[in-house]
């Protein structure tokens, strides 16, 4: 009988940073993951964005999530040895008087004034793209090479024996006492870190996980490549090989997770309206994103099978959310140390 302190299903980011903390802690693991091609952890752009939305709000504990961050990736980047962690701001698109008036309030709060920045240098977006009213500067963002750091860490895996490129079978699982076994396989516990794939798992399928489709374009723009992210409807992130992610999408009813032709319309004609210069589109991608219906990742074990763990959910804000609640997450397995109430899955059960 083979065995390990935890068995991972899923190597996306989730599962990555997890089997990250769990190693780091002394544990044992073994990750079982499909190498599926349109995960979204390979489609993802991996920007990490201080502020967001219409009203330009901070993210969700962004000054605790971010310090981990950096300090994470910065720590992979050196294990690893590939570069994964860039720091790049954002330079946002204000389209009104009222929005700028809205820019500058928030730029006067002491709160904000560590992200934001009035008047910032368009750098060639000025000449590349159709100027907006005028733009505000988000600084504190990166982006992270989510799919470099996927592959790099499953090579690593590789290596050590902790990986099985396998499809998980729910019905392997016996469970007895305090462990579990699957296929001759006996762990500690199971921890899902499946994705949107995981609304179909049979311990945690009455969680509120959905699937949210989104479908990106990689393009390479005529000329000088871009220094800045611009978010102009659609976000242009400047990727480390020279092109451009243009994206994206966003659809909670979808029939499949391929890449379709009106996706593609929808961005290739925000792009051709907004930019400029000539661009050649090099490919289309889609993936499903698992969100949670109040944003917040998923973390816990089975209120009935303690054996069985979730760790999911990490939605559009994955590569900022991942590395402070992967750690929450395996020091609640290893140290019994309970995540708060705001992401632990006793919030969703009566």
């Amino acid at each position: 009988m083979n065995k390990t302190d935890y068995i991972i299903v899923g190597q996306g980011i989730a599962g990555t940073l997890l089997a990250h903390f769990l190693q780091k802690a002394g544990c044992s693991v073994l990750v079982m993951d499909d190498d599926y091609e349109r995960a979204s952890s390979k489609v993802a752009a991996g920007i990490i964005n201080p502020v967001t939305g219409r009203h330009y709000v901070k993210s969700w504990m962004i000054d605790e999530l971010l310090p981990v961050a950096r300090a994470v990736y910065r720590q992979l980047e050196s294990e690893l040895k590939v570069p994964l962690y860039r720091e790049i701001n954002v330079l946002r698109a204000l389209f009104s008087p009222g929005e700028e008036n809205d820019w500058l309030a928030r730029c006067a709060d002491p709160v904000y004034q560590p992200y934001l920045t009035a008047n910032p240098d368009p750098g060639i977006y000025s000449s590349a793209t159709e100027p907006a009213f005028r733009y505000g500067g988000i600084r504190g963002s990166a982006q992270v090479n989510v799919p470099l750091l996927i592959r790099t860490y499953r090579h690593k895996l590789k290596a050590e024996g902790a990986l099985l490129e396998e499809i998980f079978d729910y019905t392997a699982v016996e469970l007895f006492g305090d462990g579990v076994r699957y296929k001759g396989i006996e762990a500690r516990k199971i921890l899902f870190c499946e994705g949107a794939k995981g609304i179909n798992n049979p311990w945690f399928g009455h969680l509120p996980l959905q699937g949210n489709k989104g479908e990106v374009l990689l393009i390479r723009l005529a000329g000088q490549a871009p220094e800045l992210i611009l978010k102009h409807r659609i976000f242009i992130v400047p990727m480390p090989d020279g092109g451009c992610w243009i994206g994206s999408t966003s659809e909670n009813r979808f029939e499949d997770d391929l890449p379709s032709q009106k996706g593609r319309d929808y961005l290739e004609n925000h792009l051709t309206s907004l930019v400029r210069v000539p661009f050649e589109i090099r490919d289309q991608l889609a993936a499903l994103r698992p969100t949670v219906k109040d944003r917040r990742p998923l973390l816990g074990l089975h209120p009935e099978f303690p054996q069985l763990g979730i760790f999911n959910g990490l939605g559009t804000k994955g590569t900022s959310l991942g590395p402070y609640w992967a750690r929450a997450m395996a020091r609640y397995v290893s140290e019994g140390i309970v995540p708060v109430s705001e992401v632990e899955i006793g919030r969703f059960i009566s």
